[in-house]
């Protein structure tokens, strides 16, 4: 089982793997560089690969549309927690069921534009935050239910990190299917 499931069953035990991996990804690379391009990625592999977006990887598995929406999702999850961490005095941050909210969420049924016009704007709107934070706001810190204590500052290289593994996860299924 690769270490970038996520499965909601194993996530507290497998935290610390995810976040290593996550941020080796990531490695030496800008993490605002990286945030700054995901809206315009994910549009060029939706266009220049429109048919095959719906087809899963294998049984059980997502389709690169299906990665899609859950990247719009994270990035409506990740807002919030920015959010409340610069709000608040070392708020609880929840973990999701990722796999829970594509079926219950019905990303099969979803429209694909709508999500990527969802990212495009959530993530301006996150950048322009955490580009005006103080460097003590950005030390600010939450506990996340699986993963313990994580400053907003950690929090933009994992979701940069995060950006990088679902866009290699699409890169693969589409060259798969």
């Amino acid at each position: 089982m690769s270490i970038f499931s996520n499965r909601a069953d194993a996530a507290a035990d497998e935290a610390a793997d995810y976040i290593r991996a996550t941020l080796e990804l990531l490695g030496d690379k800008d993490p605002f560089e990286v945030l700054e391009e995901l809206a315009d990625k994910l549009e060029e592999m939706a266009t220049s690969h429109a048919s095959k977006l719906d087809i899963p990887e294998k049984p059980g598995k997502w389709s690169a549309k299906e990665v899609m929406l859950h990247m719009a999702d994270s990035e409506l999850v990740w807002g919030w927690r920015l959010r409340l961490i610069v709000g608040h005095d070392k708020p609880q941050i929840t973990g999701y069921d990722q796999d829970l909210w594509a079926k219950r969420l019905h990303y099969t049924d979803e429209d694909l534009d709508l999500a990527l016009q969802r990212i495009r704007v959530l993530r301006a709107s996150n950048l322009q935050l955490i580009r005006s934070l103080s460097p003590e706001q950005l030390a600010r810190t939450g506990v996340h239910t699986e993963r313990g204590e994580e400053s907003v500052e950690h929090m933009i290289k994992l979701y940069a990190g995060h950006d990088l593994v679902h866009r290699q996860q699409i890169e693969r299924i589409l060259s798969n299917v």
